[in-house]
């Protein structure tokens, strides 16, 4: 099937073919003036589909009247065909002409063509009024599918209005204004309050800035980012203007991927919509003989037996009501509309979907598998206990502890880096720090050896320590003094205010199973697990470890198994899963490329609302198959027995196609 759209009525053979077409509005965006000439377009398209469907609905309704009331028609042959055919231009002609094309183009049953051949054959036996009437709720009908399948693009499109158009690009002193595509990797932007950022960067204005991020979040809430922060595309600064320094090209911002990914999303489709699709293409064909048969074969009976009373023009009625019940337009545009709509009102709550198959898969999903660390928390240590022993003050314990940690890029050592520095205290000079792996680090200050790191590191070096430390269950860092300990800090991991509730919910939602996967001590992870209300948990696991496990879990007889992790380490978990999950990995290629959902806040809620999408969304498209499917049988039934009219006929098929697409529509006005 091909995409058409007639210049007046607005028609599509294939809408779910136009749905696609919709995110390849990116291209036209990035100029200005073509968008705006593009704009204008659709604008003028509108009101010349409303001046033909308001002219042929004024003629018809006329006609009727003056049909009713006057015997000018009746008593004047030519009058009654010619009034009705002028009434039958205004929507007609556009239809019957994308028809004749797609004849030229070897393109022989579509809709289009049904509902032609389905006007002209009621032209020739007299019914002129049922004709303009099939052809004029056609298009009504198509508008307002068109309008829907426009209010089910916004929110995906809402993305595609994210990218800024230019860059204030800080140069000597002065500002230059550049697209985003010429600003290079270290160069300076300024970015006024209220407008978009147009790359990604650090902030380097002091303070930092409060920052919109609604739009590519769907938290509504402004986020602080602070000096050195990362600052993304299509975020907006409140309240002042800032500086940016740029660390990626516009090709490769977070917005970018996600625009390429919403993009291509369209393209993987759900299993009921590539059947669907398929069942079209060969349906059609089959429906358009079926109607010629209505036709011929009573003829055929009737010589066989001469009692059967054939009249051609009642059987060709029929066969024409046939024609028009038959089309498929409530499948071939409501299923591709749901899936839409569903992908749609997910990014709505900042879920991107990278196709219907997903949004599909996700409904079954029986399993959630957690990452600790980044997902169910917040993934930022801080220091909550400071235990110096062995006669070591508080102070020059840190002051030896920050003197060993000031060079490591390590979580734990930046959360005991800024947990000093906010009690004052510097680390003293270094003549050499060693990293050592699994273990921790070793610094010489002065002729003096600091050695910092796990407990593993106290027992490779002879240092004692206490029994009772090791009973603990918490992360530790140690530290000794030129071979004595000189204390230990206690550190953690924060639980996220909400996934408590995202775990609760889960279950609400029918999840029979709940497991959280990290490679923490197992201690550890026992204590988050106790918290969060998660019976199944596995520590001290390798990524290779958690692969394995995922991987035999999804083998499992009747799982169907959701990883979520954060988009930096679990790549291939998220690729093993029968649905990846990248939690918080807005900013994350491995989340973009490894995962087939992306959240992209750090709210594992989140989790619970993509998959009541899916349930709902598959919901409404059962809903659309079955009870279009139902409608036709029931009418073509009566067609065929010369009870149902082509009003009847008209119903069937546009009608019924409004109340799917009406019904697709639910999905934006649920609360998920």
């Amino acid at each position: 099937m091909h995409s058409t759209s007639c210049k007046c009525c607005s028609c599509h053979s294939d809408n779910s073919a136009s749905l696609e077409g919709i995110v390849n509005e990116e291209n036209h965006k990035e100029e200005h003036v073509h968008s705006h000439s593009h704009n204008d377009e659709e604008t003028e398209g509108g009101w010349k589909s409303f001046i033909g469907i308001s002219i042929s609905t004024i003629l018809l309704i006329a006609g009727v009247i003056i049909q009713h009331y006057n015997d000018f028609m009746t008593d004047n042959l030519w009058v009654k065909p010619l009034w009705y055919f002028i009434a039958f231009l205004p929507v007609g002609f556009p239809v019957i002409k994308e028809a004749f094309e797609g004849l030229m183009q070897k393109d022989y049953f579509n809709e289009l063509t049904l509902m032609g051949i389905a006007c002209i054959g009621a032209f020739c036996i007299g019914e002129y009024a049922e004709a303009v009437g099939v052809m004029l709720f056609y298009c009504i009908g198509e508008n307002l599918q068109d309008r829907a399948v426009n209010k089910a693009s916004g929110n995906i499109s809402r993305l595609l209005s994210l990218k800024a158009e230019i860059a204030r690009v800080v140069r000597d002193g002065h500002t230059v204004i550049l697209k985003p595509e010429e600003v290079n990797i270290g160069d300076i932007i300024e970015v006024r309050a209220g407008e978009r950022v147009p790359l990604d960067g650090t902030i380097l204005t002091d303070g930092g800035g409060m920052f919109n991020t609604a739009a590519l979040t769907g938290e509504s809430l402004p986020q602080e980012i602070e000096k050195d922060g990362e600052v993304l595309a299509g975020m907006i600064p409140s309240s002042s203007t800032v500086r940016i320094k740029v660390n990626r090209l516009a090709s490769e911002s977070a917005l970018s991927r996600i625009l390429k990914m919403v993009k291509y999303a369209q393209s993987k489709k759900a299993k009921s919509e590539i059947f669907i699709r398929k069942f079209a293409r060969v349906y059609t064909p089959i429906v358009t003989l079926l109607a010629f048969l209505v036709v011929v074969l009573p003829f055929f009976i009737s010589l066989v037996h001469p009692s059967f009373h054939y009249v051609f023009s009642e059987w060709l009625y029929r066969s024409l009501v046939f024609l028009v019940i038959s089309c498929p337009c409530a499948l071939v545009i409501s299923v591709p509309l749901s899936y839409f709509a569903g992908i749609g009102v997910a990014s709505k709550y900042g879920i991107l979907f990278k196709g219907g198959n997903y949004l599909d898969t996700i409904k079954d999903v029986n399993v959630v598998a957690f990452d600790k660390t980044g997902t169910l928390t917040t993934g930022e240590f801080c220091v909550k206990e400071v235990s110096p022993v062995n006669g070591f003050t508080k102070d020059f314990f840190l002051e030896l502890l920050t003197t060993a940690e000031s060079e490591s890029n390590h979580p734990l050592a930046k959360a005991i880096m800024k947990f000093a520095n906010e009690k004052g205290i510097s680390p003293r000079k270094t003549d050499r720090v060693q990293e050592i792996p699994g273990q921790g680090t070793m610094a010489e200050t002065a002729g003096n050896i600091i050695l910092a790191g796990n407990l593993k590191l106290l027992k490779e070096n002879g240092i004692p320590y206490p029994a009772d430390i090791d009973s603990k269950d918490s992360t530790i860092i140690a530290l000794a003094y030129n071979g004595k300990l000189a204390g230990y800090v206690i550190l953690a991991d924060t639980i996220k205010s909400e996934s408590v509730e995202a775990v609760k919910t889960l279950h609400k939602i029918g999840v029979e199973q709940v497991v959280m996967l990290s490679g923490d001590r197992k201690e550890n992870v026992s204590q988050y697990a106790g918290q969060l209300g998660i019976n199944e948990f596995h520590g001290e696991l390798l990524p290779e470890n958690k692969a394995q496990y995922v991987e035999n879990l999804t083998k499992a007889p009747g799982k169907i198994l959701a990883f979520v992790g954060d988009g930096l380490n679990d790549a291939p978990v998220l690729a093993l899963s029968n649905i990846g999950i990248a939690m918080g990995g807005l900013g994350s290629d491995a989340a973009i490329e490894s995962a087939d959902v992306v959240i992209q806040t750090d709210s594992p809620a989140r989790v619970a609302t993509a998959i009541k999408i899916g349930r709902y969304t598959h919901k409404i498209v059962l809903e659309n198959i079955f009870g279009a499917l139902a409608v036709k049988v029931a009418v073509l039934t009566l067609g065929l027995l010369g009870i149902a009219s082509l009003w009847a006929a008209v119903f069937a098929d546009v009608g019924v196609t409004m109340l799917a697409v009406l019904n697709s529509m639910r999905i934006f006005h649920r609360k998920y």
